[in-house]
């Protein structure tokens, strides 16, 4: 049975694990080289003092598929925007694990009152535009040719969600930290 839980730093190994072969063979990822151990672990680690939201899902103890927030923007406006960002094993793939990593992250996200979801992906990607699409994103733009990997130019999509109301004045935001103890939060703690 499929365990969806907020990561912990342990979890670093195998999310990088997940995402080195899509760095190094794919152009999903525009990295050229795959981050470490130590740096995927940082990174966490970066989201987590964000106060933002990383998803795991696991079965037995293998992280299938993770899910997770970011700063959408800089400028405090953007603040109830965030990046989202989703990857799954490549033996998961095809199981509803990445639907279910960013609907768990969804609703976290929306605990916290964001309002707005944004991602974007590398073309062609028809997994990634199919389960974005399923997921109530519009498509907002494609960027021509802004990637270069692998020796070829390469175009990104870009998708909006609506997370929120966008209730005027604009809500607080509730820190992960606080939100992990109420009630209603909507995933397990790690």
């Amino acid at each position: 049975m499929n365990v969806i839980r907020l990561s912990t730093i342990a979890d670093a190994e195998q999310v990088q694990a997940i995402y080195a072969p899509i760095v190094r063979d794919t152009v999903i990822s525009f990295e050229l080289e795959p981050p470490s151990v130590d740096e995927m672990a940082a990174r966490m680690e970066k989201t987590r003092l964000l106060e933002m939201p990383w998803i795991v899902i696991e079965d037995a103890g293998e992280v299938l598929g993770y899910a997770y927030a970011g700063k959408y923007r800089e400028r405090p406006a953007y603040h109830w925007a965030v990046e989202v960002s989703v990857y799954v094993h490549e033996r998961a793939r095809g199981a509803g694990i990445g639907r279910a990593a960013y609907t768990a992250l969804f609703s976290v996200l929306a605990f916290q009152h964001y309002q707005t979801a944004c991602a974007g992906a590398t073309l062609p990607n028809d997994e990634s535009v199919r389960l974005h699409e399923k997921l109530a994103f519009k498509t907002v733009g494609v960027f021509p040719n802004v990637g270069y990997k692998f020796g070829k130019w390469h175009d990104t999509i870009w998708w909006a969600k609506k997370l929120g109301a966008h209730a005027v004045p604009a809500p607080e935001t509730v820190p992960l930290s606080v939100a992990v103890t109420m009630p209603d939060f909507p995933v397990a703690s790690a």
